[in-house]
């Protein structure tokens, strides 16, 4: 009997220790914008995926954070972000005034925002989510990792192939012995000719947003005086008109999303502050911050009628936490520049050909501390993201989003805005799931193969703001962009720059003989035969095709005289001496010689 016992003992003890470890091919580490994407593109890519938040609401600065107002990507809806937005609208497009058209400001209320990741989530097969979990430590296993997180009070071990580290402030990379970086880095240190001379690790400042309503003319909700308040430190408030502040970020039902710059709703920080042992006391005095200037709008402006929305059911009635933009950098595979946004065709590294997703979000320079160096960047360009700029150095199967990206300083505000890292993160997933997928790890990373599932799921390679999804040329397009064959054309608009592809215009010879003579040997031998005028001709590219495929090249143009309308969905006329379009180059270009299938390396060298 005695025996029976213990044998029952200890099995119970082998159930129970069963129980307590997970295992799964790709863990994230946060249920922030690019944390959600990440987990749902990796489990779309047939790896199983564990997703944990650590508060009760996914969506991070997106929710949580309150930042509900999107302006930053509106060209590109991408893959998972776009199916957000058009969930978003699918919402409110009945409301009176809410603007459905495709490129307006996405405004949604935080909680509804929450509740659609979380049915969105739901519906992904492969996917665990678990909210209310935080992690606790973080070790390797192998070329894998295993985490302990905190669930239903008890200690379980998560055993993954690949980690993603999404959450808000590079909470996992920091217990690991990363290389990380702070602040303002230094024109010696990055090469960035806009970089001040000397570095520092002040950074932007966060905000406290809040969601407020709008209840009425005669109707009085002022809060009580917050602990500390000083109506001087909002006097940059005291002429400024609220109403047009208001309607800036105005929300449906009424809310307005106050996230006001300088000494509204920003609060200085350093790196320092935002460490584990001082977040606490740090975010204590921010909310107190935010308290004050509502209490000033109520009282020193007369605008009583505003008060606290319902989103947050917390205390104050404030988000559940601050917007971050800044924190510290981890060290990745590579450390993305000013210049690879500016000038990315021109230099050593062709960081584009490893695009994992796109931004046209414009750096912002939030400080209300005096004194801190202000960067003049001209107008300032869409981009693309690069894959070494996710993966963490010297550390096997972990991948970085958020604001522990690997970039410098002057580039870290065009990529932590959220709607951009819902971009990224879809990106991230896939190239987690890759690891997974093949039992391999960052080391052997392939850009290319990566970047093909990334297209499948309709995500964005090259920001050409001229060519949209609809088109059906658009990811053969996308293909040749990614390769450089095709380069985009910068447009200034203001403070900003589109990167165009247009698709209209005519091939010339200059710009696409040093890519050919790059990854063919014959290309040489050709150009010299057939010495091609200024503009590439239509005969030009059968030509170059029937060469280099060895194809007969009366066949070739027969074959494509037959479905230059009907299947390439041409709208010109077939003549072989006319210069040839960027559409129709990119197009056939990617049909019959394939660049894209080029592996490339993570700087964007092109392997043969």
């Amino acid at each position: 009997m005695i025996k029976k016992l213990l044998l029952f003992l200890l099995c119970l003890g082998c159930v129970t220790t069963y129980a307590e470890t997970i295992k799964t091919d790709v863990l994230v580490i946060g249920g922030g914008a690019s944390g959600v994407s990440a987990a749902i593109q990796s489990a779309r890519s047939k790896v199983k995926t564990l997703l944990i938040e650590q508060g009760n609401w996914l969506g991070g600065s997106l929710t949580s954070s309150g930042y509900c107002y999107l302006q930053s990507n509106r060209n590109f809806p991408s893959g998972i972000y776009g199916e957000f937005r058009k969930r978003v609208v699918d919402v409110y497009k009945l409301r009176l005034g809410y603007d459905t058209t495709a490129t307006a400001p996405l405004a949604f209320e935080p909680a509804m925002g929450a509740a659609i990741l979380k049915k969105l989530t739901d519906t992904v097969k492969n996917l665990t989510l678990k909210l209310n979990t935080p992690f606790i430590d973080v070790k390797k296993d192998g070329t894998g990792w295993e985490v302990t997180i905190v669930e239903n009070k008890g200690k379980v071990t998560v055993k993954a192939k690949a980690l993603i580290d999404a959450t808000e402030m590079g909470d996992v990379v920091s217990k690991l012995n990363v290389l990380m970086t702070a602040g303002f880095d230094s024109r010696a240190d990055t090469k960035e000719a806009l970089a001040p001379a000397n570095a520092t690790n002040q950074i932007e400042d966060i905000s406290y947003i809040s969601i407020l309503k709008d209840f009425g003319r005669n109707t009085d909700h002022t809060i009580s005086k917050p602990e500390g308040y000083d109506a001087s430190k909002y006097v940059c408030l005291k002429s400024v008109d609220i109403k047009k502040l208001l309607n800036a970020a105005k929300l449906p039902n009424d809310k307005y999303m106050i996230n006001w710059d300088n000494c509204a709703s920003q609060y200085s920080v350093t790196s320092e502050d935002l460490q584990l042992e001082h977040r606490a006391e740090t975010f204590a005095k921010a909310r107190l911050h935010t308290l004050g200037l509502i209490y000033y709008l109520q009282t020193e402006r007369g605008f009583k009628n505003l008060g606290f929305a319902d989103d947050f059911k917390t205390a104050d009635h404030l988000p559940y936490q601050p917007y971050i933009r800044e924190n510290r950098r981890a060290a990745g595979v590579v450390r993305m520049v000013i210049d690879d946004i500016y000038t990315p065709y021109d230099r050593g590294s062709q960081l584009y050909r490893t695009a994992i997703a796109v931004s046209d979000a414009v750096p912002g320079q939030h400080y209300s501390e005096a004194g801190v160096p202000h960067i003049n960047y001209p107008p300032f360009p869409a981009f693309s993201i690069p894959l070494g700029a996710v993966v963490v150095k010297d550390q096997e199967n972990l991948f970085i989003t958020e604001k522990a990206l690997s970039v410098t300083h002057l580039v870290n505000g065009a990529v932590t805005d959220p709607a951009v890292q819902m971009t990224l993160g879809q990106g991230v997933g896939a190239a987690a799931a890759f690891c997974a997928f093949f039992g391999t790890t960052t080391k052997n990373l392939q850009p290319r193969v990566i970047q093909g599932e990334i297209l499948d799921f309709k995500g964005y390679l090259m920001p050409f703001a001229d060519i949209k999804q609809s088109d059906p040329a658009w990811r053969a397009i996308q293909q040749v962009g990614a390769t450089g064959m095709l380069k985009g054309i910068q447009k200034i608009t203001g403070s900003k720059a589109d990167v165009l592809f247009m698709p209209d215009s005519l091939v010339t010879t200059a710009e696409v003989k040093p890519f050919f003579d790059e990854i063919y040997s014959r290309s040489f031998i050709w150009f010299n035969q057939e010495k091609p005028g200024q503009f590439f001709t239509v005969g030009n590219l059968i030509s170059f095709i029937s060469n280099m495929n060895l194809r007969d090249p009366e066949n070739l143009r027969d074959a494509l005289q037959k479905s230059w309308k009907s299947y390439y969905k041409f709208d010109t006329e077939f003549k072989t001496d006319r210069p040839i379009t960027r559409r129709e180059f990119a197009v056939l270009a990617n049909r019959f010689i394939n660049p894209f299938a080029r592996k490339v390396d993570m700087s964007g060298k092109i392997l043969n």
